[in-house]
């Protein structure tokens, strides 16, 4: 279905992201015309505990959300008087942190009598791409990678889903993030690991790529990173100069090669001619070079957002939020953080 993007001309959205680490709130109008996108992160505050501490995210949450609404408004030349619509992460995500967020949504939908639409946080990275790229319509294969997620969606149609695939243990950007902190990198790791990647030898070691069963599209990343930390401490043991760089690139080598196999075998069968990535780890340099070439081979084309869409972001909030309210779907003051919230469900 292809929806007509003329029949709201002035649907104003402020949509709210805060189901991590990142105090996000964008403005878009007719949700793919993004007028402001505002992004206070928490990195340095959880760098010294080398992750996310969720209970130090909720309280930065609650200190950066009002400024973060205000900061929005104003760069977009706007006031509440002017917004329409309001869209917010429910989940999924650390209940404390979507908590902030919701009640700043919800606020904002009574005060002023407008719509509020709850958005998966999930969806939310697929329809980055359509801010991106004005021309993308469904369907197409999404590969969706981040550090709590690992999906392989096939999207129908808006809002419309068939998960083909998903991890069954660390999603990819949690095992960088793992195997950064067993090499002694800086949070958050999958940067650091990209940019290693970059100078070292992808082929120096062979570290495992789990395929897991014939014609299965489901992930496995935690043999990958046991075998990483068992090299590890084995070259420690024997003495050896650990070499971080060749490491960094074998192990991401193994990460991208079963990513990039797998989303091409999807979008075969299931015959699209597009295929998207999506989430935090769609910023990684190496995916992007192997999926691009793979896709290239097969006759694909490839979309992906720029680096700041692949991160949380309300942009991608507000757009999902947009599409569910043109489509008749609101959320009242019942709506609740769902931290667990799968992909297509509703709450």
């Amino acid at each position: 279905m292809i929806i007509n993007h003329q029949q709201n001309q002035q649907v104003i959205t402020l949509a709210i992201e805060s189901s991590c680490d990142e105090t996000s709130v964008s403005i878009l109008k007719n949700g793919r015309n993004v007028l402001t996108n505002i992004i206070a992160s928490q990195i340095e505050q959880h760098q010294k505990f080398g992750g996310v501490v969720p209970e130090v995210a909720s309280r930065k949450h609650i200190e950066n959300i009002n400024q973060v609404i205000d900061q929005a408004l104003k760069e977009a030349e706007m006031s509440f008087e002017d917004i329409t619509h309001v869209a917010v992460t429910y989940g999924p995500g650390l209940v404390g942190a979507l908590l902030v967020g919701l009640s700043a949504a919800k606020a904002i939908s009574f005060a002023r009598g407008i719509p509020l639409n709850g958005v998966n946080h999930i969806e939310g990275h697929i329809y980055a791409n359509f801010i991106e790229h004005k021309e993308l319509e469904p369907p197409f294969i999404s590969l969706i990678v981040s550090g709590g997620h690992t999906h392989l969606i096939y999207m129908k149609d808006y809002g419309e889903y068939e998960v083909l695939g998903r991890t069954r243990d660390d999603a990819a950007g949690e095992a960088f993030d793992k195997v950064a902190r067993a090499l002694g990198l800086n949070y958050p790791g999958g940067p650091e690991i990209d940019r290693l990647s970059n100078i070292g030898n992808k082929q120096a070691i062979s570290f495992p790529k789990a395929s897991l069963e014939q014609g299965s599209y489901d992930f496995s990343f935690s043999g990958l990173k046991s075998a990483v930390l068992n090299y590890l401490n084995s070259e420690k043991m024997k003495g050896n100069t650990i070499n971080t760089a060749d490491v960094a690139a074998s192990f991401q080598q193994s990460v991208i090669e079963v990513l990039t196999e797998k989303t091409i075998a999807c979008a075969k069968e299931k015959e699209v001619k597009t295929v998207v990535l999506a989430g935090g780890v769609a910023a990684n340099s190496g995916l992007r070079k192997l999926l691009e070439e793979k896709c290239i081979e097969s006759g694909l084309e490839l979309k992906y957002p720029s680096i700041k869409l692949c991160t949380d972001n309300a942009a991608m909030i507000g757009c999902v939020g947009y599409y569910d309210y043109i489509k008749g779907l609101k959320s009242d003051m019942h709506l609740n953080a769902v931290p667990n919230l799968k992909l297509g469900q509703r709450y």
